[in-house]
């Protein structure tokens, strides 16, 4: 994902299915979500991780929405990702966590397609 000012950047705390080089289950699925909710112009809160970049020199940011909702563990929460700590940015790790075990309990998402 692109973020305005912020340029490539990687989501904190879960791993979303590919869908570039192979797609991976519900990888489409994912990335529609992901579009719709975040659609250009949008406007939304950005917290970079205490690791700044990754190896690829993407941000590593925490994204919240208008309403003040977390979309990384909104991902999680429906099952389009899978919660994925490395430490050091691991702020919201429990939430995250929480929201994936919810959605995977539930068959949400990926749980059940995959």
């Amino acid at each position: 994902m692109v973020l305005s000012g912020y340029g490539k950047t990687r989501l904190i705390g879960v791993d979303t299915p590919e869908v570039y080089g192979g797609t991976e289950c519900y990888g489409h699925e994912a990335s529609r979500f992901t579009r719709r909710t975040l659609r250009p112009g949008r406007r939304v809160g950005v917290t970079v991780g205490v690791e700044p970049r990754d190896r690829y020199g993407r941000t590593l940011a925490y994204v919240f929405l208008g309403d003040g909702r977390s979309f990384n563990e909104a991902l999680a929460q429906r099952g389009y990702a899978r919660p994925l700590t490395i430490r050091p940015n691991d702020d919201l790790e429990p939430e995250i966590e929480a929201a994936g075990q919810s959605a995977r309990a539930a068959g949400r998402g990926l749980w059940a397609s995959c």
